[in-house]
């Protein structure tokens, strides 16, 4: 995963100390209520498809342009289903970073599945009954999604 410029701008003057940083997720359904997830690059395993906003980027709108970016899917933000700042992680070269993940819906609108970009190794579409093995975020997320009403907290222990 390229990490984006303005975060290695960031980096010069703030070193690893922790950054706070707008995450987004998009559960992408299609007609068939198949859900898209990507197989990740940096991982092997299969997830829901999740980015960084970019400074000044709406969140809906991030969601959206990391679909497009990691699996040519053209979509449309549906509605959020969750928000929740995630436990900080730390990097191997030592950056530590907390996400705050904005969780939207979202409808597939044209485009075909494939592999566009280097963050992703396979995507595809499943159906919810018969997912590859995804972690709690990923499930949870799809779970939510799901569902008519939007969650608008959860604790990050508590996935």
């Amino acid at each position: 995963m390229a990490t984006p410029d303005f975060i290695r701008e960031l980096r010069v003057t703030a070193g690893t100390q922790l950054l706070l940083l707008p995450g987004v997720t998009a559960v992408v359904f299609d007609d068939e209520g198949r859900v898209l997830l990507g197989r990740r690059s940096d991982t092997g395993k299969w997830s829901v498809i999740g980015g960084i906003c970019e400074p000044g980027e709406q969140p809906a709108v991030s969601a959206v342009r990391e679909v497009y970016e990691e699996t040519a899917v053209h979509c449309v933000a549906e509605r959020v289903v969750l928000t929740q700042m995630l436990d900080p992680v730390q990097y191997a070269n030592g950056d530590r970073c907390q996400f705050l993940d904005v969780t939207f819906r979202c409808r597939a609108t044209g485009g075909e599945a494939r592999v566009n970009d280097d963050e992703s190794l396979e995507v595809g579409w499943f159906p919810v009954d018969a997912l590859p093995p995804l972690n709690e975020f990923g499930l949870l997320r799809i779970k939510r999604s799901l569902t008519d009403e939007p969650t608008w907290f959860e604790p990050a222990g508590q996935q």
